[in-house]
């Protein structure tokens, strides 16, 4: 099955696909994981990528929506991906969804961990950190929180509409959104 886990930045995206990918033997999809790697290895991308990073803003859906499609088509991964955040815009949705269709897949579940700015700004202190991220400041967390209110509000409503869309409040514990995930799964 496809997942897609929606959220701000620090909602705990990352956490709950990382059970998830071991849970249902799939593929994280996490696009900050793929920019980050453009980083690490200097590429001309990953150039751009930080310079957008170190301003707060997102990563054009055009560089996103590249990179991502080697892994929708990846036959080892068809049915089995969890997306870590991805889509954030409403081009970036309807670019998913044209890649599924392509490769004939689907999305089953789609997971929006509500959390309000206070709690990500503490989540993300803590994760700069224990995970020394350098786009963790909290500047950039603020100026990520605010383009995610204004950008991903459309993607909201886009996949609000669907049966297969569920709201879960992302201030809970780790382990009880794990399990209200696995209520809507049945696992």
């Amino acid at each position: 099955m496809n997942i897609i886990l929606f959220g701000p930045p620090g909602a705990g995206k990352g956490t709950q696909a990382k059970y998830l990918v071991e849970k249902l033997n799939g593929y994280q999809i996490s696009t900050g994981d793929i920019l980050r790697d453009e980083i690490k290895n200097d590429t001309d991308i990953g150039k751009k990528i930080l310079n957008n990073m170190n301003e707060g803003k997102f990563v054009s859906d055009e560089i996103v929506n590249n990179l991502l499609k080697n892994h929708v088509f990846d036959p080892n991964k068809k049915q089995k991906l969890i997306f870590d955040g991805y889509p954030r815009s409403l081009s970036q949705a309807k670019n998913l969804d044209i890649l599924l269709n392509s490769s004939n897949q689907k999305i089953d579940y789609i997971f929006f961990l509500n959390v309000n700015k206070e709690t990500i700004v503490e989540r993300i202190k803590r994760r700069k950190v224990l995970e020394k991220r350098t786009d963790d400041d909290l500047d950039t967390i603020l100026k990520r929180y605010d383009t995610y209110l204004e950008t991903t509000r459309p993607v909201l409503d886009y996949y609000s509409k669907n049966s297969n869309f569920h709201e879960i409040d992302g201030t809970m514990e780790i382990d009880q959104i794990t399990s209200k995930i696995e209520t809507f799964l049945n696992v």
